[in-house]
């Protein structure tokens, strides 16, 4: 009787170990699919600026709108969600998505090596060139090796500010493209190095701006959604949801209507 109750007792433990392994287990593989949690729930958060045309930018109306917005529309519309937009400064967007404010940030972020090492990102779905912008009146910058003692206006966790950095410029800090070209047109910075498309845009809205051109980047840029590291399905998922748009002609839709073209070559 003695060696049955000892048999019983070890049998009881063992079996309550499991038990709390296996709801261990279950734990952390909930947690860890930010998916699942995200179709639960029926919404996708989406960290963008808001404040930069044509990407993410207000319009006459108020509402939040751009070729980033309706992209961010169109996955979690694929996705079975709805979208949910936390607005947020360039420089503050980074460390929204370190706190878990949103899911992914929909911002034209360029996919850079330095930033693969601590984020996942999804297939590119843009490409864009960086570009030196200043005062039509200038005739002393025509390139980004002039730029060096000159104040640039940038965002100053950008790609676009290593490039003035890089090129000597002193760097004015600045939370969006508008603040850029406002200091810009006002000589209050000698230039800024900016998104060529975000510039065209611009000179489209407004042809009389007294800014220029006076170089470029040769190589195209290519920008991508960004995500936690560890979250493998989400992006599987956002990639699938660009190839249907590509296959199905839904992203050369929304391409076109905001620059005339497709902008994902």
């Amino acid at each position: 009787m003695k060696k049955l109750a000892v048999l019983i007792s070890t049998l009881l433990i063992a079996s309550v170990g499991l038990v709390g392994c296996g709801t261990s287990s279950s734990k952390n593989t909930e947690s860890n699919d930010l998916l699942s949690k995200i179709k639960s729930e029926g919404k996708l958060r989406i960290g963008t600026e808001g404040t930069y045309a044509p990407y993410t930018f207000h319009d006459k109306s108020g509402k939040l709108t751009g070729f980033d917005v309706e992209i961010a529309e169109e996955v979690s519309k694929r996705l079975g969600v709805k979208p949910e937009f936390v607005e947020t400064k360039w420089d503050g967007l980074l460390a929204g998505l370190d706190a878990k404010r949103f899911d992914m940030i929909v911002n034209q972020v360029g996919i850079k090596p330095e930033r693969e090492e601590k984020y996942d990102f999804s297939d590119p779905y843009i490409v864009s060139k960086a570009v030196l912008i200043v005062n039509s009146d200038d005739n002393t910058i025509k390139s980004f090796e002039d730029l060096k003692g000159k104040k640039s206006a940038q965002s100053l966790t950008s790609n676009l500010a290593q490039i003035a950095e890089t090129n000597g410029a002193i760097l004015e800090p600045v939370d969006s493209f508008n603040q850029s070209i406002d200091l810009l047109v006002s000589k209050r910075v000698d230039a800024t190095v900016n998104d060529s498309l975000s510039y065209l845009d611009l000179k489209k809205q407004k042809p009389d701006l007294a800014i220029k051109i006076v170089d470029e980047v040769g190589n195209a840029q290519p920008s991508g959604i960004m995500f936690n590291q560890g979250n493998k399905e989400l992006v599987d998922a956002v990639n699938k949801a660009f190839a249907d748009m590509k296959e199905d002609g839904t992203y050369l839709k929304i391409s076109e209507k905001w620059f005339g073209t497709d902008v994902s070559k």
